[in-house]
């Protein structure tokens, strides 16, 4: 490995180990002014608003976005435009959380003291116990650091890490104690992939496919026509509406390469009798697990009476994203 490979290295695991070890120290942070500003915002009525300066700032709107999705209602306000008009954001019964490394910087020190006469509750995210900030604040949640993994200790790097995790300490623990579940989640999260995995079901999918079917003394060959115009890649074999088993698209491939006579074969030579189902009203993202514990390109759809449905493929859950 040449010299510059070795210094980049060098450069990353310093990083990684300076922000961890400050990630490891806010254990204690977890103090009374922690369950008391939880608890504070636990029994608010209002909203949570969330400012900042600089990166700080940066780090408030993730917190507001974290707090937002996990059922805790926030907005974010940036320090500077705040005493340009935007204090009109804050409104009686909202919690404020004020984020700054320093606790001193020029904004901060003007924004304070309007929070304080509107009478909201004021939470500083900081440093420094000793600030401006953190003297005026009703509770201080501390995120001590000793050096920013920056060389030249300016850049806030591990600083903003702390202050980050602070803000999902915080909002993990108003999530568990106001028991927000998955399905509370999944309000929160309609769009893209994680949406719907969350909320997505098989019968919100399978309904869109053709439903290929054949009787256990079809022919070869009307097997075959049957998979390839439902477009699937298999076809169920049914007798008297009883599913009897499924025959894919490779089991006439390896049936082809050992037999050469296929005069009198029928469904019930090809089929295989133990098909892979699931009942329409499990999540999308179940179905896609059981196709890839075992191997296979569809499942085929039941009721809870085992009623055959239809048919769903790998395909229709690439579409939708849950892959």
């Amino acid at each position: 490995m040449s010299a510059i490979n070795n210094q980049i290295k060098d450069i990353a695991e310093g990083v990684f180990i300076n922000e961890s070890d400050a990630i490891k120290n806010l254990i204690h942070s977890v103090n009374d002014d922690f369950t008391s500003a939880v608890k504070l915002i636990l029994e608010s009525k209002g909203r949570v608003i969330v400012t900042g300066i600089g990166k700080s700032a940066i780090i408030a709107q993730k917190i507001v976005a974290t707090l937002n999705s996990t059922g805790t209602p926030a907005i974010y306000m940036h320090a500077a435009d705040a005493i340009h008009g935007d204090l009109g954001l804050i409104q009686k019964n909202d919690v404020v959380i004020c984020i700054s490394k320093s606790g001193n910087t020029p904004e901060i020190k003007v924004l304070v003291p309007f929070i304080k006469n509107f009478g909201n509750p004021l939470i500083a995210l900081t440093s420094n116990k000793n600030s401006f900030l953190s003297l005026q604040a009703d509770y201080t949640l501390h995120t001590p650091v000793e050096k920013e993994a920056c060389p030249n200790n300016l850049a806030p790097t591990t600083s903003t890490t702390a202050q980050l995790a602070m803000g999902d300490a915080l909002a993990v623990c108003l999530l568990k104690l106001k028991s927000f579940t998955k399905k509370d989640f999944a309000k929160y999260h309609p769009g893209g992939s994680l949406g719907k995995k969350l909320y997505l079901r098989v019968l919100d999918i399978y309904p869109n496919n053709e439903k290929p079917a054949v009787k256990p003394k079809t022919p070869f060959k009307d097997v075959l026509i049957e998979i390839s115009s439902k477009r699937l890649g298999a076809t169920v074999v049914l007798n008297n509406d009883k599913i009897e088993g499924i025959i894919t698209d490779g089991d006439l491939r390896r049936f082809l390469q050992s037999h050469t006579n296929l005069s009198g074969i029928t469904a019930q030579d090809l089929m295989n009798k133990n098909p892979k189902t699931i009942i329409e009203t499990e999540m999308a993202v179940n179905a896609y697990e059981l196709m890839k514990k075992n191997s296979i390109s569809q499942l085929i759809v039941t009721d809870e009476n085992e009623n055959y449905k239809g048919m769903i493929h790998i395909h229709d859950l690439m579409k939708e994203g849950i892959m």
